[in-house]
């Protein structure tokens, strides 16, 4: 009896699971399908872009500059072990642009933009103003989801973009002011080293992110439950779920650019 019940326990979870996914599977679609029909409240995507993309620029200067500094001083570190301080550089600019400006980047968007989407949807749920716009005959797809994933898709890629020059910028810092790097040099080697692919598979690891964080707060937000306590497992599995989705879908895309 104990094993059959933890077998239907089991068999409950799963085919919980898999409805989830199917659910979401048709919440994405159905987003894409409206990104290719009209109307669209240009409006509503003008805020969302500034939200997501100008307002987002300090914290993610900030981290991207520490991080580049931090990774210089950690490269220098382990390479003095073995005699090869000299490629701090090339490892701080194929770091950054590669791995860790995309991902800290996604990661910063997941804690600031997510929260905020699927808090402010949630909200928007429990007092009943979704069914407001259901009511003025404005599709909440159109006006709440659609606005926010072309935002996500259009600044995080150019927020990478910056990031990426801060954080090779911060490491190019440290090494000239801390560990006695040549400017030129650092600066000669960075550029001769970095490859058209990298930039390109770090903007594109940038646009895939975007669009998870923003999609996975919409879906949490117009899915929460009712109450303050609803708004907050909301927020909350938005950030853990959009964090999750970035640091999968950076392996793949890892993968998928850099397997040859």
């Amino acid at each position: 009896m104990i094993l059959l019940s933890a077998i239907g326990r089991l068999g409950a979870w799963t085919l919980a699971l898999l409805a989830g996914i199917g659910r979401f599977a048709a919440f994405t679609l159905e987003t894409l399908s409206h990104a290719v029909r009209p109307p669209f409240h240009g409006r509503e995507i003008a805020l969302a872009l500034l939200q997501m993309g100008w307002l987002s620029l300090p914290v993610v200067g900030l981290t991207a500059l520490f991080t580049g500094g931090a990774l210089a001083l950690q490269i220098y570190a382990g390479g003095n072990r073995f005699g090869a301080e000299a490629v701090v550089p090339q490892i701080v600019a194929i770091g950054m642009v590669r791995e860790l400006g995309p991902v800290l980047v996604g990661l910063m968007i997941a804690a600031r933009v997510t929260s905020s989407v699927a808090a402010e949807i949630a909200t928007m749920k429990v007092t009943e103003q979704i069914d407001a716009l259901v009511t003025l005959s404005t599709h909440p797809m159109k006006y709440l989801v659609l606005p926010r994933v072309l935002a996500g898709l259009v600044s995080v890629p150019v927020l990478v973009g910056i990031g990426d020059i801060i954080g090779v910028m911060g490491g190019w810092l440290v090494a000239t002011e801390r560990l006695g790097f040549v400017s030129t040099s650092y600066l000669h080697n960075t550029i001769n080293f970095l490859e058209p692919l990298d930039i390109i598979s770090s903007l594109a690891k940038g646009a895939v992110f975007g669009f998870l964080a923003a999609l996975m707060g919409c879906w949490f937000g117009l899915n929460s439950g009712r109450g303050a306590m609803g708004v907050g497992r909301a927020t909350k599995g938005a950030v853990v779920a959009a964090s999750v989705a970035i640091l999968a879908a950076n392996l793949v895309l890892t993968e998928a650019f850099f397997s040859a």
